[in-house]
């Protein structure tokens, strides 16, 4: 069901790991932006227009208006199970303590008297979170798009959800009770590259925004790429993945068990086991032949753990491990292994860190507190996950007084004239009498 690498004894690379030799789903976004591109086109020039059309033709719902009625908005929450509606709210309780305690505050520098730097934090003036359609249903995306932009400070924050024929034309239901439990008024019936060009470039309906950010499929990633410049993202997200780092002390149920819960996302999901011990290997392969026939999905699940992108991998040593699961940056990286702790604090490239056999990746995807909107595709050497700082912008402001510039003045001439750039030591030495200070 899940294939093999073996890379014990010599079969390790000398001078690390090549993360190509590693499974990883084929994700072509630069393919895909020809096939965007035109539409992103279409939405600027014709607007609300365009982006109806493509609605029809690709979710197969005819609609009036993009903007979703408040009342609607509200109707889902009044009709949204209870127990549903207790989850959510306890996700966001958490989510809400731990996105407050990542809020940034100014800090002014004296670099010499009379002079300083401060640098303020501002958060972005509008934003569109994009909460995705397809197989799934996912409220707790909305929670996680929404949660650090409030954090931040955003004034202004859209949601945009695919049209699902099922409900008129609407987002589903418990998409649209988030937005109420958020205190989102602002949703539009919208999914796919459309989408995201509507918040770009802004239609009659939907004022453009500065910076978009949320999950979506191959279209979507390569409709941001498109038109990033235009508007900030967050990341070209793409296919879930998850990998788990064990030794033979974890339990092979346990494993298999969260293995299959990403898998359960798409065909093209990632499950990526580590591991220096063959027994525990076998044994999870068991368990994956009796967990999977039981899953709900089974068939989505069994297409993801036989693709290219999932594999368990043989290692001689936790060490070496980490030297895989670093290589490989997963979005969701989980450490079943003895003090799992210890072990955890030497990972250096992961989207988020499970630890132990009681944190499976489950919990961070809806209440640990932490955020799901995570690097993907080995992204995570170089990127973060969706946090407040997403929302921020780093502003630097700086106030010398005359004697202070003074003081300085001779190395700003100096460095200007070695750049071959005399007008900025002019800019400079002009303040003072003379033209020199």
């Amino acid at each position: 069901m899940i294939s093999r690498i073996d890379l014990r004894g010599a079969a390790f690379p000398e001078g690390g790991i090549d993360r190509d030799l590693l499974p990883r789903a084929e994700f072509d976004v630069e393919a895909a932006l020809e096939a965007v591109r035109p539409i992103c086109e279409d939405v600027r020039h014709r607007g609300t227009a365009a982006v109806v059309e493509y609605g029809e033709r690709f979710d197969g719902v005819r609609l009036e208006r993009l903007r979703v009625p408040e009342q609607a908005v509200a109707d889902a929450l009044a009709a949204l199970d209870p127990q549903v509606r207790a989850a959510l709210e306890e996700s966001i309780r958490r989510a809400r303590i731990v996105h407050r305690e990542q809020r940034r505050t100014d800090v002014t520098t004296q670099v010499v008297p009379g002079g300083t730097v401060t640098e303020r934090w501002v958060p972005v003036q509008r934003v569109g979170l994009y909460v995705p359609g397809g197989l799934a249903v996912y409220p707790s995306s909305v929670v996680m798009n929404v949660v650090p932009a409030q954090e931040a400070g955003v004034e202004g924050i859209a949601v945009a959800s695919p049209p699902q024929r099922e409900f008129g034309g609407l987002p589903h239901p418990t998409i649209l009770a988030a937005c109420a439990l958020l205190g989102v008024p602002e949703v539009y019936a919208a999914g796919g590259a459309q989408a995201i060009a509507m918040f770009a470039y802004g239609t009659e309906e939907c004022r453009p925004v500065n910076l978009v950010t949320g999950p979506g499929n191959i279209y979507v990633a390569a409709a941001k790429r498109l038109l990033k410049g235009r508007i900030g993202i967050d990341a070209e997200a793409g296919p879930t993945e998850i990998a788990v780092l064990a030794d033979a002390t974890a339990d092979p149920a346990f494993v298999a068990a969260d293995l299959i819960s990403q898998a359960e996302h798409d065909t093209l999901a990632a499950a990526v086991l580590v591991t220096t011990s063959p027994e525990l290997a076998d044994a999870v392969d068991r368990e994956l032949a009796v967990q999977v026939g039981a899953a709900k999905h089974h068939e989505r699940i069994a297409t993801a753990l036989a693709g290219r992108q999932s594999a368990t991998v043989l290692v001689d040593t936790v060490e070496q491990g980490l030297a895989v699961v670093d290589a490989y940056g997963a979005e969701h990286l989980e450490i079943h292994t003895a003090q799992p702790a210890d072990v955890a604090a030497r990972v250096r490239n992961a989207g988020a860190v499970f630890v132990g056999p009681h944190a499976p990746v489950s919990l961070g995807d809806y209440c640990a507190g932490s955020n799901h909107v995570l690097p993907t595709g080995g992204c995570a050497c170089h990127s973060s996950g969706l946090s407040v700082q997403s929302f921020l912008r780093g502003i630097h402001v700086v106030d010398y007084s005359r004697e202070a510039l003074a003081e300085v003045a001779h190395h700003v001439v100096a460095l200007a004239e070695a750049e071959d750039l005399p007008a900025h030591g002019t800019a400079v030495s002009r303040r003072f009498d003379g033209g020199r200070p």
